[in-house]
C-alpha cells in the first residue's frame, strides 16, 4: 500500500513537471511571436553538388571548373547573387562515388537560384555574360555530362 502512494506521488510529481515545463516553452513561443519572430531565423543556405567525374578526366574537369565555373561564381559573387562558393575534392571509398563537390553559399533561401528563389533571372544574365547564351551552355553541358556523373540526375 505505501509502495503505491509512493508510486502515486512520483508520477503526479513527474506529470507537474512536465507542465511546468510545456508552460515555459508555450509561454516563450507566445512571447516570440508577439514580437513578430519566429522560433528560428533564415540565413545562408549553402548548395552541394555532389560530382563524379570519370576516370582520366579529372584534369578536363577542373579545366572547366577553373575556366568557366569559378569565373562564373566571381561573377554571381560581385552582383550580391551569392555570398560564396568552394570546390572540394575527395576520395571516395567506391568507383561510383562523388570525387568532386561544388557548393554555392546564398544570403538565404530566398536568394537560391532555383525555382523556389526570386533571383532566377539575374543568375541567368550574369551566366550569360560570363558565359554564353542558354543553348550554347546547354550545348557544353552535353560535353561536360561525358566527363562527369551527377549522382540523382
Amino acid at each position: 500500500m505505501i509502495k503505491t502512494i509512493v508510486l502515486s506521488m512520483c508520477l503526479a510529481i513527474s506529470a507537474l513537471a512536465l507542465s511546468a515545463r510545456a508552460q515555459q516553452q508555450d509561454n516563450a513561443r507566445a512571447q516570440l511571436q508577439d514580437k513578430g519572430k519566429s522560433t528560428y531565423s533564415n540565413g545562408p543556405v549553402t548548395l552541394v553538388s555532389y560530382i563524379h567525374v570519370e576516370y582520366g578526366r579529372f584534369e578536363d574537369y577542373m579545366a572547366w571548373v577553373t575556366s568557366t565555373w569559378v569565373p562564373t561564381m566571381e561573377a554571381e559573387k560581385k552582383a550580391g547573387l551569392i555570398i560564396g562558393y568552394k570546390v572540394f575534392q575527395a576520395s571516395p571509398k567506391s568507383p561510383d562515388q562523388p570525387n568532386v563537390y561544388l557548393e554555392i553559399t546564398y544570403k538565404n533561401m530566398a536568394a537560391y537560384a532555383g525555382d523556389i528563389g526570386d533571383q532566377a533571372d539575374a543568375f541567368e544574365a550574369v551566366t550569360e555574360k560570363v558565359i554564353c547564351n542558354s543553348a550554347c551552355q546547354n550545348q557544353a553541358r552535353v560535353h561536360r555530362n561525358e566527363i562527369r556523373k551527377v549522382p540523382g540526375h
